[in-house]
């Protein structure tokens, strides 16, 4: 038997994990192993050595190791991953440390919180991409923050509130701003933990989330999966 592929996947908080792409990990052979941002020293990782690195979302800024300095080493290791062309995704908070460590801007969005189901406005480059799976489909967005699109990278996805939602650097490297892993019955740990969030945010209240979780995440699952497996193939992890 081969050896195994390995994957990190750091995680920031706990219910912000790899959900659906964790059966698509595991069938693929896969080992994973989580770092949790903050605890674990992420200082001392080998950006060369895992086969794949997922960088998962959070509620914190991209730009505020004044007040997590862990993101200090998170940056240094996407940096690196980057540069060597291993492949790299991030989701969320994830997306927009990689789109800080190409140089771009990391700020709040002008058009306010993006929190809910909507679908995306996919580019020409998002229809030939992992992407591609997607069209047509309500995806989930948790986020305050944008992103500036970092030079030399591809936008493949855009919505109303959020013009850079996605975005691919080389043929290793995909941003996602939206949540592509949600898995509908464990969103009721993102209305628990995000409980604050959600009450001072206008517009938007635990039942509709719930609601439009019911209808949505059914198709989402069962379309993340192919978004995973492409973005696998395209880039080598």
């Amino acid at each position: 038997m081969g050896k195994s592929k390995t994957c990190w996947a750091i995680r920031h908080v706990a219910f912000e994990d790899l959900g659906s792409f964790a059966p698509v990990l595991a069938g693929r052979g896969y080992e994973v192993r989580t770092f949790e941002a903050g605890v674990d020293d992420l200082a001392s990782l080998d950006p060369a050595a895992a086969d794949l690195l997922v960088v998962l979302g959070g509620p914190i800024g991209a730009d505020e190791e004044s007040l997590y300095p862990f993101l200090l080493d998170e940056l240094r290791l996407v940096e690196a991953r980057l540069k060597a062309g291993r492949p790299t995704l991030g989701i969320c908070l994830g997306a927009q440390i990689m789109a800080r460590t190409l140089g771009a801007r990391v700020h709040p969005n002008p058009a306010g919180k993006e929190i809910g189901w909507s679908p995306l406005v996919l580019s020409a480059a998002g229809e030939r991409s992992a992407l591609a799976a997607l069209d047509g489909c309500a995806v989930l967005h948790w986020h305050g923050d944008t992103f500036d699109l970092p030079e030399g990278a591809e936008l493949l996805a855009s919505t109303a509130v959020t013009p850079n939602q996605a975005f691919s650097w080389g043929a290793a490297a995909l941003g996602l701003q939206f949540h592509v892993e949600a898995v509908g019955r464990d969103l009721e740990r993102w209305f628990i933990g995000h409980a604050l969030e959600i009450a001072k945010t206008p517009g938007i209240a635990v039942p509709s989330l719930r609601d439009a979780t019911r209808f949505h995440a059914p198709a989402l699952e069962a379309r993340a999966a192919e978004v995973l497996e492409r973005f696998l193939d395209a880039s080598g992890g």
